[in-house]
Parts: structure tokens; C-alpha cells; sequence
């Protein structure tokens, strides 16, 4: 589905991504763990358009998206949850999950989606017309992954998803990703949080300071000690 070929992104003069090469199969959890500033957020941003890649070239289902905006990559079928969730705090719940279908035209299916949004995350259902701004982080992470879900994604790229919640909200956020990706949609995890990443994983890559380590069976990596301490911490 999703495959980056000798991957090169610059941030003036620092050269962030190193010849990234990856790949993600339809219907796999496929996670890159690493450290802070690793490049995992980088990675997931040039994949959605935010960044342009000096070499390289990203294939989305066969075809070159390098040169594509933001927008037209969203309506390709890529959805980007980015670090920090980025809510729209002063609209409703309603009006975010609103947002995320922007794109669409297609008005019954929209409502449908709506409803399975609230299946997947009923505390939503309840806060409807609450503002945003006033959820819990649990669940403005919720929000933000709900409304990625809106534009009807074939691929959903998650940028650290347990970032600065509970423990007990980390392990629901982490099923229902199982729950999205047992629906049908194929998803891209960016985490720090490498145990539980690797846990929910079909495959995963470590990256080391814009440099792809490894890549592996994610059982395998987590009970090998020396990968472990080399690279997860």
C-alpha cells in the first residue's frame, strides 16, 4: 500500500531523514519506534505532504505522491493524527468530527461514519455539543483520531497517540487502534511508548537518528535484550 524508496528530508542545513526505506502492507499495524527526535514525526509528516523530500520517492498504492499537497493526499485516502492532537479547541465535538468529513460529498454515508466514530468512541457520543477544548486529554485524542477517521482513510498515520495520558487511557487508546485496524483500515504508528507499540504491531522499524536500524518481527524485538537496550530504552 504505502512504500518510501531512499527517503532524504533537510530542515535547512540538518539532514533529518537518511535514505528511509519502508514499507506498509494493506490491513498491517505497522509502528516505528525511537527516541525523541529520531525522525518519526518527520517521517509521518513528508508521507502527508507537510514536508517535501529532497531524494526519494513515496508510492501510495503504486502510485508517486512526492508532488502532491497536503489535501489532494488526504482525498487519496491518507490520514494524518498528528503529535498533540491539534483539535479545533474552540468548536464542538460535532463540529470537529464535522471537519474531518470536509472533504466528502457523499451525505449518507457521512452520517453513517458519524455513528461509527460514536461506536468506537462513546464518550464522544455523550459530548456532542461540548467545546473541545473543555475534553479530558484522553479524549481529545479520541477526537482527533475520530476526525481523521471522518475523511475516510485507507491509511491512518498515528503520531504518538499515548503522549501525556494515564496509563489506563494509554491501554484504551491502544485497543481501539486495534479495533480501527480490525474494521479494514491499514495504520502507520509513530510511538515512544515502544512496548505497547509493539505489542498492538504486524511489523516494526527502530529509527536512530534518521536512520532506519532495524526491522523485525516486533515479539522479536521486544525479548531481545541487546535490541532492547541498544534501541528502546
Amino acid at each position: 500500500m504505502l512504500e518510501l524508496k531512499n527517503i532524504d528530508v533537510f530542515y535547512g542545513n540538518i539532514h533529518a531523514l537518511k535514505n528511509i526505506c519502508l514499507k506498509v502492507n494493506q490491513g498491517e499495524i505497522v509502528t516505528l519506534v525511537g527516541a525523541n527526535g529520531a525522525g518519526k514525526s518527520t517521517t509521518l509528516k513528508t508521507i502527508s505532504g507537510l514536508l517535501k523530500p529532497k531524494r526519494g520517492e513515496i508510492l501510495f498504492n503504486g502510485g508517486s505522491i512526492n508532488e502532491l499537497n497536503a489535501s489532494d493526499i488526504v482525498k487519496l485516502g491518507i490520514s494524518h493524527v498528528p503529535e498533540g492532537r491539534r483539535i479545533f479547541a474552540n468548536m464542538t465535538v460535532m463540529e470537529n468530527l464535522e471537519m474531518g468529513a470536509f472533504i466528502r460529498d457523499d451525505s449518507k454515508n457521512i452520517e453513517e461514519d458519524y455513528e461509527k466514530v460514536f461506536s468506537l468512541f462513546p464518550r464522544l457520543n455523550e459530548r456532542r455539543k461540548q467545546i473541545a477544548g473543555t475534553l479530558s486529554g484522553g479524549e481529545q485524542q479520541m477526537l482527533a483520531i475520530g476526525r481523521a477517521l471522518m475523511s475516510k482513510p485507507k491509511l491512518l498515520l498515528l503520531d504518538e497517540p499515548s503522549m501525556g495520558l494515564a496509563p489506563l487511557i494509554v491501554k484504551e487508546i491502544f485497543s481501539i487502534i486495534k479495533n480501527i485496524n480490525a474494521l479494514g483500515t491499514t495504520v502507520l504508528l509513530v510511538e515512544q511508548n515502544a512496548n505497547m507499540a509493539l505489542n498492538i504491531a504486524n511489523r516494526a522499524y527502530i529509527i536512530k537518528n534518521g536512520v532506519i536500524e532495524l526491522e523485525g518481527d516486533p515479539k522479536v524485538l521486544l525479548n531481545d535484550e541487546s535490541i532492547k537496550k541498544a534501541y528502546l530504552g
